[in-house]
């Protein structure tokens, strides 16, 4: 009996705490923006800053660790993510494709194959971290020149630079969910 209302009261702080810990986390458009692209540059910078938090300490091993032939490094999901947001920046942001020095500065990560696995590695996560800054920064500036009409307005049937951005966003998700697979396999 006393078990069980322990892990009753247990159970209730912890629904409590995750309760709390939502109510702070409030979707936001950042000031600076339009709405709408201030909601999804909340999201992006929330995203970021937890896949920050989750790899900043890792030291070159880890950066570099496989855990299997078919997994990939969290260095090189990085480096897809900075090369998928470099990308839809350019495209969308800038309206032209990638220089030769940005494809050869970015390129090589746009799809995370054999290749990819076997050239990007023995860059410290500062490397990763500090270009993924580089390019948010470009990101964030670029944004602030648009409006809610620019990032809504139809390019395609039911495609918009709304939808493009959210597909980053998105595919920073995913990728996190990866990093976090592999970081939960490093040894230990």
């Amino acid at each position: 009996m006393m078990k069980s209302l322990k892990t009753s009261i247990t159970f209730l702080l912890l629904v409590l705490s995750i309760t709390l810990l939502n109510a702070q986390r409030e979707m936001k458009s950042v000031e600076g923006y339009a709405p709408k692209i201030g909601s999804m540059v909340y999201m992006l910078e929330d995203l970021k800053d937890r896949i920050t938090e989750h790899v900043k300490d890792l030291d070159q091993s880890q950066v570099d660790f496989m855990y299997d032939a078919n997994a990939n490094s969290i260095g090189a999901l990085l480096m897809h993510l900075v090369s998928t947001e470099s990308y839809y920046q350019t495209a969308t942001l800038k309206d032209r494709d990638w220089t030769k020095e940005e494809l050869k500065k970015f390129g090589i990560a746009s799809e995370i194959n054999e290749k990819v696995k076997s050239i990007v590695k023995g860059e410290p996560i500062k490397f990763y971290l500090d270009l993924w800054n580089e390019v948010r920064e470009t990101t964030l500036k670029e944004l602030k020149t648009k409006d809610d009409a620019w990032f809504v307005s139809n390019l395609e049937e039911g495609l918009n630079y709304q939808y493009i951005w959210y597909h980053v966003m998105e595919h920073s998700a995913n990728h996190m969910g990866q990093i976090l697979t592999v970081k939960n396999r490093l040894p230990k």
